[in-house]
């Protein structure tokens, strides 16, 4: 399965979406899920245990919310699912929705000839599709009128979306099947989002995501981008490393690491020429502040990525030796 270098995502979007029989009897629904592992993409990282429990969710028709730092991997592991059954997807960023009922449930035209007419928004047709996989993008960043919204229609108890805008006020069931899941951002870094009312979240099967660690890290760069050179990847996912284990100390130097997302773009610079010190430049630098001066998290970071400099060329042959110390091969291992 080749990987194309246009995708964000380290599986093939074009495989085929056959939708994958899932059994109703429990014996053989128990089958299913023990031998589901075999259903997850390559290049995707996450544990048998949390696919197995996201697969399960998944069938079982549970709300889904996917929560880790940015950049983990969160959007790429619910689009997985997708892949993996087959089922009919509906994606949805919540961040972007600056008019939630008219992105929820849609809006009222007037036509020339036909007068008022009601358009509904796709969101309830999704709701509307059998054993369909709604993917709720970017939840703690929607407008709390989304998440009014969506009280009912992910209550398992309720389940409806009442559409008031219409003349007969309809009321939309969610179809059998239906699969929500949301990542979330939770934490002080993430300014821009709100915290989650308790009633909302939980509704919700939380799954968590971590970062992958270096090996993890190297091991997806190489599937990614295997042109480029082993010894400039095992760079990237040394500083990735580096950066995560210093966010976990007592005092940290930095208030984010750097996220796979920062990883799979520098590692694409290199594939298209950039020299490694100009790929962390640009795909890197701007994520740590310069406030602070010499005591800045940008200082912090260029020192980092400097420790693994070496003169490459444009075509991202490697020149140089991969460690210079005994701490940097530390950093790598850890």
């Amino acid at each position: 399965m080749k990987f194309e270098k246009t995708q964000s995502a380290p599986f093939n979007e074009n495989a085929s979406t056959k939708n994958v029989e899932v059994p109703t009897q429990h014996t053989e629904v128990l089958s299913f899920i023990k031998d589901s592992y075999k259903l997850k993409p390559e290049g995707l990282y996450m544990d048998e245990l949390k696919w197995k429990y996201l697969i399960r969710s998944s069938v079982r028709g549970k709300n889904i919310m996917m929560i880790g730092p940015s950049g983990c991997g969160k959007t790429v592991a619910a689009q997985a699912v997708q892949k993996a059954l087959g089922r009919p997807t509906f994606y949805f960023n919540l961040g972007a929705t600056q008019d939630p009922r008219s992105s929820l449930i849609g809006n009222v035209h007037f036509i020339e000839g036909e007068g008022t007419v009601f358009a509904e928004a796709l969101f309830v047709k999704a709701i509307r599709t059998p054993n369909a996989i709604i993917l709720l993008d970017e939840l703690t960043r929607a407008h709390p009128d989304a998440w009014n919204i969506l009280m009912t229609v992910l209550d398992y108890k309720q389940r409806y979306l009442r559409i008031d805008e219409k003349d007969n006020c309809e009321t939309v069931m969610v179809a059998d099947g239906v699969t929500f899941i949301a990542t979330a951002n939770i934490g002080n870094e993430y300014t821009a989002t709100r915290q989650l009312d308790r009633a909302l979240q939980d509704r919700f099967t939380i799954i968590e995501v971590p970062v992958l660690d270096a090996v993890q890290e190297l091991s997806l760069l190489q599937y990614i981008y295997p042109e480029v050179s082993k010894d400039l990847l095992e760079k990237i996912a040394a500083i990735a490393a580096e950066t995560r284990n210093e966010v976990r100390t007592d005092s940290p130097k930095i208030s984010t690491m750097m996220s796979t997302r920062m990883s799979v773009e520098m590692a694409g610079l290199l594939y298209d020429g950039f020299s490694f010190l100009d790929a962390a430049q640009v795909a890197v630098f701007p994520f740590f502040t310069v406030e602070g001066g010499n005591d800045s998290e940008r200082s912090f970071i260029q020192k980092v990525v400097q420790q693994y400099n070496v003169v490459d060329d444009v075509d991202g042959a490697d020149d140089g030796d991969l460690f210079s110390s005994d701490d940097i091969k530390t950093a790598f291992s850890s």
